[in-house]
């Protein structure tokens, strides 16, 4: 397994455990399950207050904080299963799911995902119906850094008034499953649109690192199912209203754009965000933001000369500038 900087980590180093198992002892977290279709509660009501609230204060760095709202009680949301049972295309993880335990301030990283979710956190102090997000956490497709890049990454949504929803897609090696846990994970989001208090023509995308690849490839193939009609959510559009990359990874191979990246005018408004320092990555983003240029993709590529990889909201070198600067073209764009 990888972590979002890159460091291999051991699956068996990997202790059994999920997020929405944690104890009482340690705060509450607490969500709502509901059938994707129909409105029934399920199991696990919790608030995210106490220890994982004061937790993810310590994680943020001074920028950070003042960017990102704690997630408290009024951001606590519902967790949505994507499939209903047995209906899952493809097919799941080798393993149980499990997490690695992370102290205050470390990295959650979640893996053996056979049953993703969208964790849904509204906007609560928002005038009206507000606009969402979908965030697609990294990990290099063998786990998900599900803190770092997904519940912070919520709560500095939060912050802007944005419905943060994380998708917890499959992991590990599973960029197929990932790809329809996407699509379909906007479709369900169109569906409850209304309910949850969500515009329905501001619905996009962000991802990181792997997310962002995730999150091209939904951008770039979204008029293509990835698998069979199964119900009336099935027959909503998947093409995100906005879509944001943050340090991607993969769409470089052998020097060239990755295949699967079929980039059209069609696509959704596009922001790029990745640094020079990334050695490995920033390539790809080259390449995918030359693409766009060709195809009169509306899109910005934020460029930094320092920034690295992995870092979500705590950067201290030139990418930091990234939160705000990230706003700023979410209002140039008119989702904000």
């Amino acid at each position: 397994m990888e972590t979002p900087d890159g460091d291999k980590i051991p699956l068996e180093n990997v202790a059994p455990a999920a997020i929405q198992s944690k104890s009482k002892s340690d705060g509450e977290f607490s969500v709502s399950l509901i059938h994707p279709l129909k409105k029934l509660k399920l199991k696990r009501i919790m608030k995210l207050t106490g220890y994982p609230a004061f937790c993810l204060a310590l994680s943020l760095s001074p920028m950070a904080f003042a960017q990102a709202e704690v997630a408290t009680s009024s951001t606590a949301g519902i967790i949505l299963p994507l499939w209903a049972d047995e209906t899952m295309p493809g097919h799941g993880a080798p393993k149980p799911e499990s997490d690695n335990h992370p102290k205050p301030g470390g990295v959650l990283l979640i893996t053996g995902v056979s049953e993703p979710t969208l964790a849904v956190f509204k906007a609560s102090d928002a005038d009206g119906p507000a606009p969402a997000a979908i965030i697609c956490p990294g990990g290099g497709y063998g786990a998900l850094a599900y803190n770092r890049e997904g519940t912070e990454i919520a709560a500095w949504l939060n912050s802007l008034r944005i419905t943060g929803i994380v998708l917890k897609y499959r992991v590990p090696g599973n960029r197929d499953g990932a790809f329809q846990d996407a699509q379909r994970a906007v479709r369900l989001v169109r569906l409850h649109a209304a309910e949850w208090g969500i515009q329905p023509d501001k619905i996009g995308v962000i991802g990181f690192s792997a997310g962002g690849h995730l999150t091209a490839r939904l951008s770039t193939n979204f008029e293509k199912p990835a698998y069979p009609e199964l119900d009336p959510a099935d027959k909503l559009n998947c093409r995100p209203d906005f879509a944001i990359l943050v340090y991607p990874a993969f769409l470089e191979v052998n020097g060239a754009l990755a295949p699967e990246m079929t980039v059209t005018p069609a696509m959704p408004k596009t922001l790029i965000v990745h640094s020079e320092d990334d050695l490995r990555y920033v390539p790809g983003s080259k390449l995918y933001d030359a693409a766009l240029t060709a195809a009169e993709v509306p899109h910005q590529f934020l460029l930094y000369p320092t920034g690295g990889h992995g870092y979500g909201l705590h950067c201290y070198k030139d990418a930091k500038l990234w939160p705000v600067q990230t706003a700023e073209w979410l209002r140039k764009i008119g989702v904000l």
